[in-house]
């Protein structure tokens, strides 16, 4: 029997989720399976896996042929690592202990490397937010000094208005108060 190690999809239209499974080459993509090993988000960022490490290692060991995705998926994950360290200890070039020291410092420079492009994300995110603020503060500011232009104006006006009003108020009070009386 041929076996793959392939992309199950699942999830809704647009939002696309993946199983990773192992299949006979015969069954259609969403179909009968041997065994799911792991799923494969694409929507997040960086890509969310979940993988049953050790059997995606046997299904590898075994001679399952996985697909160009899958294949892209298992090396990230270090699955191809540990089989081209694992030929190693079989040959004699180097015991378990040190293999096993081998994959160990390059999961951990792995796990550096996404955390310093997480923390370059919340870097640029962060600037991001400060030069919008920035742009908010300049727009507010100049929002201000057109309202205290406009401000001025009216008091202006008004003040001309008042101007004018004493030298017309007496006669208005001399004809309100013949009304009054």
């Amino acid at each position: 029997m041929a076996t793959k190690i392939r992309l199950q999809r699942n999830g809704r239209k647009g939002y696309a989720f993946y199983s990773i499974v192992i299949a006979d080459v015969r069954a259609p993509r969403d179909g009968k399976f041997t065994e799911k090993i792991g799923t494969y988000n694409p929507n997040t960022n960086p890509a969310t896996v979940d993988l049953k490490f050790d059997r995606a290692l046997y299904w590898v060991e075994v001679g399952a042929q996985p697909t160009d995705t899958v294949r892209n998926i298992l090396s990230k994950e270090g699955v191809y690592m540990m089989k081209h360290l694992r030929g190693g200890v079989k040959k004699g070039a180097f015991d378990e202990a040190a293999a096993q020291a081998k994959f160990e410092a390059w999961k951990n420079d792995k796990q550096k490397g996404l955390e310093a492009f997480e923390a370059k994300k919340a870097a640029e995110k962060k600037a991001a937010a400060e030069a919008r603020l920035q742009a908010e503060k300049k727009v507010n500011e100049e929002i201000a000094k057109k309202v205290a232009e406009k401000k001025a104006a009216e008091a202006a006006a008004k003040a001309e208005a008042e101007a004018e009003v004493p030298a017309d108020a007496p006669a208005e009070e001399t004809t309100e108060t013949p009304a009054e009386a």
